[in-house]
């Protein structure tokens, strides 16, 4: 299923023919002497989705072990740099009955853990679409030294104060109606962007409560935009600059987002029952089953083609017989 997504194969006949002329390599690759169409798809109907996941970090790690620092992080930071992200994946809802988004629509959500020094992604989760961006964040597991950039969807002061009690380090877009307590600033050159740099604490009962330590507080003025951008972070070391910088380098996840946009390819036919539809919808991924199996459904129940053809049979026997009986 990886190489059919890889090479844009449209189907499993087109899959398979692309691979018969390796057939001297079948043995090595698991296939044994031979498969045919059928085979491979009731194996991969009754396969865990599990696998493809086991699978997908192993090529994962193959792939850190050979990567290298990207060229277009320059600056000088010894931990590991990650921006956490999701992007929604739409789904046809009377074919994807189970992936409930909208009244219309159906979706699954992706949630990435992106490694901005090696352009690889180091952890994936698959939800419904309807679940918070939020929520995800307890999934995570933070690196001691490690820095983590979010957006501002991600503030969440509790579970930001875990990333701070984990001896990691954050940087997360404020939002507008942050209440901040400044206890003393640090000096700026309005020539490089900076127009504040302040350290202080949350105010508000609650949600000071939820993160009592010290913030630091960046507004920077970014001139290809033209717009001000309001950043919280727990590092005190790094310069306001570098803090501005590693939040632009959180736009690689988006670039990670459109090329799996582009080369992904959700292909299902009658004969394929929903799970199956799930594994294919990224089976380099943490794919999670349905919430309820068809034969559970009666409502939302995926008729195969041989099903409707053999109840349209059925259905001209019996009007023919109670005519003749007539």
């Amino acid at each position: 299923m990886v190489f059919g997504q890889l090479t844009g194969r449209d189907s499993l006949r087109d899959l398979l023919i692309s691979i018969e002329p390796h057939k001297p390599k079948f043995y090595h690759l698991g296939f044994g002497k031979g498969t045919s169409r059928s085979n491979f798809a009731n194996s991969n109907e009754k396969r865990d989705c599990r696998v493809f996941e086991d699978f997908a970090y192993y090529l994962i790690d193959l792939a850190k072990q050979s990567s290298i620092v990207d060229p277009d992080f320059q600056l000088n930071i010894d931990g590991n740099v990650y921006t956490f992200d999701s992007t929604t994946i739409d789904l046809c809802f009377s074919v994807f009955w189970w992936a409930e988004f909208r009244k219309t629509k159906g979706g699954v959500k992706m949630h990435t853990l992106y490694d901005i020094k090696t352009s690889i992604p180091s952890f994936i989760h698959m939800s419904l679409a309807k679940v918070h961006d939020v929520n995800v964040m307890d999934l995570l597991h933070y690196e001691q030294g490690g820095y983590y950039i979010f957006d501002r969807a991600y503030i969440d002061y509790s579970r930001l104060f875990n990333l701070h009690k984990s001896l990691a380090f954050f940087v997360a877009r404020a939002k507008d109606n942050i209440q901040f307590r400044r206890m003393y600033s640090n000096k700026v050159c309005k020539d490089n962007g900076v127009l504040l740099d302040q350290i202080g604490k949350l105010k508000g009962f609650y949600v000071s409560k939820k993160y009592p330590a010290k913030l630091r507080y960046i507004k920077y003025f970014d001139d290809e935009t033209d717009n001000e951008l309001e950043f919280l972070s727990n590092n005190f070391e790094l310069t306001a600059e570098d803090i501005a910088q590693l939040y632009k380098y959180r736009w690689k996840v988006e670039l990670f987002f459109k090329w799996i946009k582009q080369h992904l390819k959700i292909k299902v036919r009658d004969q394929i029952p929903a799970k199956q539809g799930l594994k294919q919808t990224f089976p380099v991924a943490n794919l999670a089953k349905p919430p309820c199996s068809r034969s559970n459904s009666s409502k939302t129940r995926i008729e195969t083609r041989k099903q409707r053809k053999k109840r349209k049979r059925s259905r001209r026997f019996e009007t023919k017989f109670h005519q003749n009986k007539d």
